[in-house]
């Protein structure tokens, strides 16, 4: 990273360093996505994650059955009434995910430099010269010395729980592969991942199409992940299957980019989707290590420029385990924030990890530090040069509201919006203070009934940096013939002092519409 990215004054940032963080109604401007599962799923503890900064729940649909996962979204709901956060709902799709079975869940113990054969046949018990597997084309997509990896749960790199096998023959549709690392590998399933190899699988296959269709469907999910994109097409496919299933055709999709196939045709899926997941684990694998992070920062950049999320995941793999992450993931979150993140995704430190509440608080800490030093000057420069001119009128005026709101010393933007489009081109470039997206609701109907949409636009910023929703009052428009529909604004502004983002003195600046314009007003409180 060039040094003009940061503010890094000297000495006062120095001294500052030293000084205890103060603790804020909005954690950080960066959100976090937290994986619930069994360490994470009673009332009490989502209470905690929601009050610590979590502001989407991910539910990872490649384990667990729908039973299970609808109690925990129950709990869920049951902790936002009760701490009055709002939260988005993310589904995770399983995808063309390869699985070893081991139907006894015995441990099996793997040796450096012996033999195992990787078999189709899933009535076979898996030892620790055969373990059975979850496809039956493996054995037509591999060829001698092909790597593949096995973790538990998701990779964690550790050479305990994870396994590299190197492919030395293929028998029919067996393959034999010779291990390269001692391992134990524990639990009834473990992901099995080809590095640089296509798998003949649909990305979105049946049990995922059941899973949207009823659980997805009764739940009016907000964003579906898409795990294992590859192709735009993988995203217009799934897209044309939620737009059959009701209140579905409001979901986002975000596409999980976890292989070499997605990342070589990254800029065509950017285009289809809504945001874009960084699935650092699977890289990791398909990449060499030090390549990694140069695609971080090229596909941050591409999703920061087009003005859609980007969301980095496996940051703090070691708190699963311990209180405290590592000197490196902590610099590693930090980085994250800097290259222009908009969220950290957190999986096995939320769903199995022993301390998910102080998992998301601490990474909440450490990007709300990293945003103190991130120059937004630079990247609103390099945002505005990369649009380039002419500008639509809604990105002109949503980019002068930064400026006029950095100018001003604004403490915050408050956004009037119905489809929530205005607030994230605000947010796309970075400013420094909070936007309030006040969502307007609009009344619909099928000629039976009617109803009123929103709520998914609210939730669905809850992903986006920098963005805070408020649902307002359906009987005040987003497009009034007034300059300033004050009893909305007032609403929005009794929010903020109560957040305490506003004070007396404090200027604000509103972004709405009046008629078919556009406005930008700044306001300057009183007592």
């Amino acid at each position: 990273m060039h040094s003009t990215n940061l503010l890094l004054e000297e000495p006062i940032r120095m001294a500052s360093i030293l000084e205890p963080s103060k603790p804020t109604f909005f954690p950080a401007m960066t959100k976090i996505v937290g994986t619930l599962g069994p360490k994470s799923r009673s009332v009490e503890i989502i209470s905690s994650c929601l009050k610590a900064g979590m502001s989407v729940a991910r539910f990872d649909f490649s384990w667990g059955d729908a039973e299970f996962h609808q109690e925990t979204l129950e709990n869920l709901k049951a902790a936002i009434r009760s701490s009055k956060k709002l939260c988005a709902v993310m589904l995770d799709t399983g995808g063309p995910e390869l699985q070893v079975v081991n139907k006894s869940e015995n441990p099996i113990s793997l040796q450096a430099d012996s033999l195992v054969v990787l078999t189709p046949d899933q009535d076979k018990e898996a030892t620790s010269n055969l373990l059975p597997i979850n496809f039956s084309g493996l054995s037509k997509s591999v060829k001698n010395g092909d790597t593949i990896f096995i973790g538990q749960y998701l990779f964690t790199g550790s050479e305990t729980t994870s396994v590299w096998l190197e492919v030395t023959e293929v028998k029919g549709e067996d393959v034999v592969c010779l291990i390269k690392n001692s391992a134990t590998l524990a639990g009834p399933l473990y992901t099995l991942h080809v590095s640089q190899i296509r798998i003949d699988l649909p990305t979105l296959t049946d049990k995922d199409k059941k899973v949207i269709s009823t659980w997805a469907f009764r739940n009016k999910i907000d964003i579906l992940s898409l795990s294992y994109t590859r192709h735009a097409e993988d995203v217009r496919h799934a897209r044309e299957f939620l737009s059959k299933l009701g209140d579905l055709n409001q979901t986002q999709i975000f596409a999980k980019i976890e292989n070499v196939e997605g990342m070589a045709n990254f800029d065509e899926i950017l285009g289809e989707a809504d945001g874009i997941i960084l699935s650092r684990g699977n890289l990791g694998i398909d990449l060499p290590p030090e390549k990694v992070f140069l695609f971080q920062k090229a596909a941050v950049h591409k999703c920061n420029m087009a003005g859609k999320p980007a969301v980095v995941t496996r940051v703090v793999d070691s708190m699963t385990d311990n209180l405290r992450p590592t000197r490196a993931e902590a610099t590693d979150v930090a980085n994250a924030v800097l290259d222009g993140s908009d969220a950290i995704l957190l999986g096995a430190e939320t769903l199995r990890g022993l301390y998910p509440v102080e998992t998301i608080s601490i990474v909440g800490k450490i990007c709300a530090e990293a945003e103190k030093v991130y120059n937004q000057d630079v990247y609103f420069k390099r945002a505005v040069k990369y649009v380039g001119e002419p500008m639509t009128h809604l990105e002109s005026i949503a980019s002068s509201a930064v400026r006029a709101a950095i100018k001003v010393k604004a403490s915050v933007i408050i956004c009037f919006t119905s489809s929530g489009r205005a607030a994230r081109l605000i947010a796309k470039y970075r400013p420094p203070m909070p936007v309030l997206s006040v969502v307007i609701p609009r009344l619909k109907t099928n000629q039976l009934q009617w109803t009123f949409s929103g709520a998914f636009q609210a939730r669905q910023s809850l992903i986006v940096r920098g963005l805070f929703p408020i649902l307002a009052d359906p009987r005040h428009p987003a497009e009034s013939t007034n300059a300033t529909d004050e009893s909305v604004l007032k609403v929005a502004l009794d929010h903020g002092k109560t957040a305490g983002v506003i004070k007396p003195h404090d200027r604000v600046v509103v972004f709405q519409k009046v008629g078919d314009s556009s406005v930008v007003k700044i306001i300057e409180l009183e007592n």
